[in-house]
């Protein structure tokens, strides 16, 4: 896969999670993740995206399929995180051996890239089917508010 496309996809998943939760700084999987009470996490998500449906007066039917999108996505993400906690434990314990196995390592991380990769692929369809839902005036309005986030970086 060529750096532009690795970079489209990787931006398009970025936009998902900004679409879909309006949910900002590094909590969702960043450190102290574990620490958090997940149920916590996903009512701070679940509150950003309800502000981000009301600036967008969005309607009964679109605020509840946002919030199944976000449910899906969160309990997918809870899975994968959970995943990589054991997949450090276990690099760690080949870290610790006295004979790594190389092949073992890089299937391993192999399998982390793949369910990464799985998982941008859902928050790219989100996006997508979020702009299916979305009326051409919401979608400006997202748009404007996603360029004013990249502004005022």
């Amino acid at each position: 896969m060529k750096t532009r496309n690795k970079l489209l996809v990787a931006g398009s998943a970025v936009l998902a999670v900004v679409l879909l939760s309006g949910f900002r700084g590094g909590h969702f999987g960043g450190p102290g993740w574990g620490a958090r009470n997940p149920e916590r996490v996903k009512q701070m998500i679940t509150w950003k995206l309800d502000d981000r449906l009301e600036a967008l007066d969005a309607t009964e039917a679109q605020k509840q399929t946002f919030h199944e999108m976000k449910d899906r996505l969160f309990e997918d993400g809870t899975r994968l995180f959970e995943e990589q906690k054991d997949a450090r434990k276990e690099m760690l314990a080949q870290w610790e051996s006295p004979t790594p196995d190389a092949q073992r390592v890089h299937a391993l991380v192999d399998a982390r890239v793949d369910a990464f990769r799985a998982f941008a692929h859902k928050l790219a369809d989100a996006a997508i089917e979020a702009h299916r839902i979305l009326t051409p005036a919401q979608r400006q309005q997202v748009s404007a508010h996603v360029h004013e986030r990249m502004d005022a970086r």
